[in-house]
């Protein structure tokens, strides 16, 4: 249980710093492994990432960068000091490299966001790429592989076609887990947490069905359980 531990990381998209201290105390020593996204990190999450990282608990903050070179470069080397253990950028070759750079010699590990799981292939003839999800995916893990990445956030669909392209050692991050029964919300392409480790995935990010479950420990555990049933 505890090497599933590593690998399951519950995301705190909640709008205060009250109410992921609230969850984090909730799920106590079941869960090591928290995601600070958007939501939280511009309600003081920035500060309260930093001392989660110092309690000893690891730290994906989800940021996904992507500005000029120089600009990601200055993020990664701040974030780098704040002791966070995963980092998102958007895969696009230039920023990757720069992050790469910034990054060196640090524990800090860079996932490239290839495309977000909320998006379906009527999502990207909108946003005016050529490409279908899947491609588009596969495309930039390549990306990310050739820029020494060290891994990338993918829908769990994506996940076995990706570990074939990026390796044994590459993380590959899958958010949009759901348990069976469980409600999709604005995901569209999910996946239940077994299935998406047998598909390739090396770690599962999961918010709501533990975050807004009336029992969010026994949630997580349940979560750990299914998991560890994947030899």
């Amino acid at each position: 249980m505890t090497d599933m531990r590593e690998r399951l990381i519950v995301g705190l998209d909640v709008p205060t710093v009250r109410e992921a201290e609230a969850v984090v105390r909730k799920l106590d020593d079941d869960v090591i492994f928290y995601k600070v996204g958007y939501q939280l990190a511009f309600a003081g999450g920035l500060d309260f990432a930093r001392e989660l990282a110092k309690s000893g608990r690891k730290v994906f903050l989800d940021m996904k960068l992507l500005d000029i070179d120089n600009t990601v470069a200055s993020a990664v080397e701040n974030i780098v000091k704040m002791g966070m253990t995963m980092l998102t950028l958007h895969a696009y070759p230039k920023a990757m490299k720069a992050a790469v750079a910034a990054a060196a010699g640090s524990d800090l590990c860079l996932l490239g966001v290839t495309v977000l799981t909320s998006m379906d292939e009527q999502d990207m003839m909108d946003a005016g790429y050529e490409y279908d999800p899947h491609t588009l995916v596969l495309r930039r893990a390549e990306q990310a592989r050739i820029a020494g990445m060290g891994g990338i956030v993918c829908s769990a669909e994506e996940a076995s076609a990706v570990r074939r392209i990026v390796g044994p050692d590459m993380a590959v991050v899958t958010p949009g887990i759901r348990p069976a029964g469980a409600d999709k919300g604005d995901q569209k392409r999910v996946m239940t947490p077994a299935d998406a480790l047998r598909a390739g995935a090396s770690h599962l990010v999961v918010a709501r069905p533990i975050v807004k479950a009336d029992d969010p420990r026994a949630a997580a555990r349940a979560i750990l359980a299914e998991m560890a049933t994947v030899k």
